[in-house]
């Protein structure tokens, strides 16, 4: 062995300044951008490629994001190589289906076939029938058939998800059989953690971990190894539901079979973290009725998916602005009432909030079901008990406190009664309504984190108009 390899020398620092794309914050500068953009002006694939290629592909995604729109179709095609899987599942949905659009087909064609399948059919998914078919035609037959498969799944399914490409082999061989097959073939998965052993009819019988296969024996046979309890994931099964089973049961990798039972491909972690991400994000941005709030969505999506809320948002206010005319009156003969009351809504708003927040991700996350659903309700009132008489009484002190000297003793302590068992039966209505509304959405097979916070909001900000100002004329407070 040479001293040089005993004592390596140092690697040279990159000379090019391109080099040192990221700032600080670990976001691209906005100086490597101009230089990109500059490039694709001048027509120079050759200056974009070495300006891209020593990119992280998370931040090739992000390039793409921040260049205009009739720059990514230019910058696709001069990095086709570089776009690989992990440059795909990084980009933003419109982002990815408007660069997609730009292209020429066989470029588009030569860009699927570097990739794996479900990545191919995260790129084409989205597109016109009419697009589709014609990047499928310039394909290979063989990634043809594959993309093809996949695509006659229904969207957000585990068979849309899957990989085809996977290591399965028969249960008659052996760990040394196994290993001589693994170094042998020339085509293999890029990334596997997991063989699986199938049956002549190409049904799963086990999985062996890569781990196993290489501490054990080579005359030892795999069904002797391998682990027979596995968990298989259905073709037509929903994403989310996929993701709550890797999540549930610490799966890095699962079998998916088809409707027969048979192997037809498999799901990896990796895949799983961003359908957790998209959910999670989807979830958030419906319950504020946002659509799907991303920057950037086209203007009229944008507009569709928001007005339409801020609409039913409308309605719903009407019915406490109803509320409020009824007791015209009342708020006349003492004007408090007026600055008081929408203090008691909106203290019933966020606590509905909460506890809608709470029932909701239950729901998603399967812990809230139909055997539960009593014990969650009679636990949520009980934990809105608590936080309505602690709020009452704080909110009944300072009221009569802050209004004796304007209004008197009495009447200051009299409203201070009012208003802290307004606050604590708005509370208490907000508790069950923040689970009640996404329990009855759920039932009737809609999303509760698309409607529920209109339902909720409407019902605490009535209830707090209601209650309050009814138990000022109720109380003797006003005449």
């Amino acid at each position: 062995m040479s001293e040089a390899d005993l004592h390596p020398l140092p690697a040279e620092e990159p000379l090019d300044e391109d080099l040192e794309e990221l700032d600080e914050e670990n976001r691209l500068k906005s100086s490597f951008i101009d230089k990109v953009r500059d490039a694709l002006d001048a027509g120079d694939t050759g200056r974009v490629y070495d300006l891209v290629e020593p990119l992280h592909p998370a931040d090739v995604a992000d390039l793409f994001e921040l260049l205009d729109g009739d720059e990514r179709g230019l910058l696709a095609s001069a990095i086709t190589d570089l776009m690989t899987g992990d440059v795909i599942a990084e980009l933003n949905d419109y982002v990815r289906d408007s660069m997609v659009e730009a292209l020429p087909a066989a470029t588009v064609a030569e860009i699927a076939e570097q990739l794996d399948t479900d990545d191919a059919v995260q790129l084409i998914e989205d597109l016109d029938t009419e697009d589709q078919q014609a990047i499928l035609a310039e394909m290979e037959p063989e990634d043809r058939a594959a993309i093809e498969s996949a695509l006659s799944y229904p969207e957000e399914t585990a068979g849309r998800l899957m990989q085809r490409e996977l290591v399965a082999v028969p249960e008659t061989m052996t760990v040394g059989d196994l290993i001589d097959y693994l170094r042998e073939q020339d085509e293999m998965p890029t990334e596997f953690w997991e063989v699986f052993v199938v049956d002549p009819r190409h049904y799963p019988v086990g999985t062996c971990q890569l781990s196993w296969i290489l501490r054990t024996p080579r005359h030892i046979a795999l069904t002797d190894v391998m682990k027979r309890d596995q968990t298989l994931i259905p073709v037509t099964m929903d994403q989310e539901e996929v993701a709550l089973r890797f999540q549930k049961y610490g799966l890095i990798s699962a079998a998916v079979v088809d409707e027969s039972g048979r192997l037809v491909g498999q799901l990896t972690v990796d895949d799983i973290v961003h359908i957790i991400q998209e959910e999670a994000g989807e979830d958030a941005l419906l319950m504020s009725g946002a659509g799907d709030g991303d920057i950037n969505e086209p203007i009229r999506d944008a507009y569709s998916a928001r007005v339409r809320w801020l609409v039913a948002n409308l309605l719903t206010a009407s019915v406490s602005a109803t509320i409020i005319s009824l007791f015209g009156g009342t708020i006349e003969q003492l004007v408090v009432l007026a600055a008081l009351a929408p203090v008691v809504a909106s203290i019933g708003g966020n606590a509905g909030t909460q506890t809608m927040a709470v029932s909701v991700r239950a729901l998603a996350m399967n812990q809230l079901t139909r055997s539960n659903t009593r014990r969650i309700i009679w636990r949520e009132m009980r934990v809105a008990l608590a936080n309505g008489a602690t709020i009452a009484a704080l909110a009944g002190l300072a009221v009569a406190g802050i209004f004796s000297f304007s209004l008197g003793g009495l009447l200051a302590v009299q409203l201070g009664l009012v208003i802290a068992a307004a606050m604590l039966i708005n509370i208490i209505t907000a508790g069950l309504a923040g689970v009640a509304v996404p329990v009855a959405l759920d039932r009737m097979d809609q999303d509760p984190a698309v409607a529920s916070s209109v339902f909720v909001t409407m019902i605490t900000d009535s209830m707090g108009f209601l209650v309050f100002l009814g138990l000022a004329v109720v109380s003797g407070l006003v005449g």
